[in-house]
């Protein structure tokens, strides 16, 4: 077959594959799956249907989005949680047997509950990973397994009980699931110098759609390849990781700078983004925008420059003196710690310089989200004009609890290859926008708080990429168009370069070879082009 495919043919392809193969699954016969699992021994305890008391609990307990755990969401008709490969075998294994969809979910925090929650296909049941959560640390070859229910939190606190010296590139919030972090690329406050999570991935062990543990030798280069940034429940279940530790100093430098609008601000900001991806790649400065309530109850946007540093102080502020001496840093801004102890300062919101000093057993708590919330994303080739920024402040007033993450790129982002795994927003890309907003689980004006983000995002269109308009899948966004089951848009196509770019052409061609009958699917999860029957 030509490996160059007509755009309009290979569209075509996936719109008749989808509307084939995404058919009506059969009612599920709860004492026919349970008797499945049974004959694989599977202990009755580790499963969950809702008549059983303890189901509301798991099912919330790694929900970090409570507006998808309402009465009015959709619920699985039973919850299994595995306590071994096993187990995850069997589960795969009775569900494609009698037809049952699955979902797989690690840490609950992806943006549209996808790994929980099913809108368009029902009964379904959940596979939770909770209790595959083992950490094996080796400082001699500077390794990890890792499996995939263990938190970013618990990864960073094994590292630091071997070394006070090796870390890992992954992402800033503890409770976060090792297993759905990784697959879709994960980005840390190292990623300037070390790259991305899955830039850092050794081997992995996987279930694939027949039930076979593979690891990277059994699932062949192509499958390692997709499954290192091509988001997570597509190309079977993901057991576990293993890691490449990468080296960090005894010391590291943290601060805070805040800055308003009467303190010049915009134009601060303005400078921000023409120097932030040229910094020398042991620094990375994010910028976090926030609404506050002043003495007089009034209320204004406070921005946070939030730097961290690998190294000792008085070189950072030379470095910051040469490069971008408009901050106004000084010694006295710094803090010198420890890279497990920076990992708690920065996962406050508002920055909380404090949380430096606090124990690093924080790291281990296992928390439910509260609050919930919706963020979209963009990534940023040329520096926004002021008169945006502007803009953008005033945008910021309009709602009860907005917030922006600025996170730079360059450094070792800007040397990997975009097709080197499906993460492909690299070289070009200055920093990547978050827009964000939260509101109390009693709030009933969620339109509200919906509609102002993709206003604010609508707003944004002139001033990020294009063509396509670059989307990170792990903030995974159902606006972008869903697999509609029996009514396919063209449209699910768009995602898909959104997400990958060019790599959405790979993505589709190594889920066809491995999944051909889509088994492992959700609203947005790549599609094999050609189904076999």
């Amino acid at each position: 077959m030509n490996s160059i495919i007509s755009p309009i043919v290979y569209i075509l392809s996936i719109l008749f594959l989808l509307l084939a193969s995404l058919t009506t699954t059969s009612p599920i016969q709860q004492t026919s799956l349970i008797e499945c699992l049974s004959q694989h021994s599977i202990p009755l305890s580790i499963i969950y249907t809702p008549n059983n008391s303890s189901f509301t609990s798991v099912l919330e307990s790694r929900a970090q989005q409570p507006r998808f755990t309402e009465p009015s969401v959709p619920k699985p008709e039973l919850i299994f949680t595995p306590l071994s490969e096993s187990h995850v075998q069997a589960a795969v294994i009775c569900s494609k047997e009698l037809g049952i969809h699955m979902r797989v979910r690690s840490g609950g925090h992806d943006f549209e509950g996808v790994s929980y929650v099913s809108l368009l296909e029902s009964p379904f049941i959940m596979l939770d990973l909770t209790y595959l959560r083992s950490i094996s640390i080796n400082i001699n070859d500077n390794s990890a397994w890792v499996q995939v229910g263990a938190t970013l939190g618990e990864l960073y606190y094994r590292i630091a009980e071997k070394s006070n010296v090796h870390g890992f590139p992954a992402g800033i919030c503890p409770t976060l699931g090792v297993g759905g972090h990784i697959t879709g690329g994960g980005y840390g406050i190292l990623l300037r110098k070390y790259g991305l999570a899955v830039d850092n991935v050794i081997d992995a062990r996987i279930v694939d759609v027949n039930g076979r543990v593979l690891d990277r030798a059994a699932m062949g280069e192509d499958l390692f390849w997709a499954i290192r940034g091509g988001g997570g429940g597509s190309f079977g279940v993901i057991l576990s990781w293993k890691i490449k530790l990468v080296d960090v100093p005894e010391t590291v430098t943290i601060f805070t700078i805040f800055k308003t609008l009467e303190q010049g601000d915009t134009k601060l900001l303005y400078r921000w983004q023409q120097v932030v991806d040229k910094l020398d790649k042991d620094l990375v400065i994010r910028v976090l925008m926030n609404v506050e309530i002043t003495s007089t109850s009034e209320r204004s946007v406070t921005t946070a420059y939030d730097g961290f540093f690998l190294g000792g102080a008085d070189r950072l502020v030379q470095i910051m003196q040469e490069s971008f001496p408009e901050l106004g840093l000084t010694r006295a801004d710094c803090i010198e710690t420890s890279w497990i102890r920076s990992a708690l300062h920065v996962i406050s919101v508002p920055v909380n310089t404090s949380l430096v000093f606090a124990s690093p057993e924080l790291l281990l708590q296992r928390t439910t989200a509260t609050l919930t919330f919706e963020g979209k994303m963009d990534f940023v080739h040329e520096p926004i004009p002021e008169i945006a920024l502007e803009e953008l402040r005033k945008r910021l007033l309009e709602e009860d609890a907005p917030l922006i993450f600025w996170t730079p790129y360059g450094g070792m982002m800007s040397e990997i290859s975009e097709y080197k795994t499906p993460f492909p927003h690299r070289k070009g890309t200055i920093f990547q926008f978050h827009y964000f907003t939260n509101w109390p689980k009693r709030d009933k004006n969620v339109p509200k708080h919906m509609n102002w983000i993709r206003s604010l995002y609508n707003y944004m269109t002139p001033y990020v990429s294009k063509f396509p308009r670059g989307a990170y899948v792990n903030y995974r966004d159902l606006d972008l168009g869903i697999n509609k089951k029996g009514n396919t848009s063209i449209i699910q196509a768009v995602w898909g370069v959104n997400y990958f770019k060019g790599n959405f052409q790979r993505l589709v061609k190594v889920k066809t070879e491995v999944d051909p009958e889509n088994f492992f699917r959700h609203e947005q999860s790549i599609p094999p082009l050609v189904q076999k029957r």
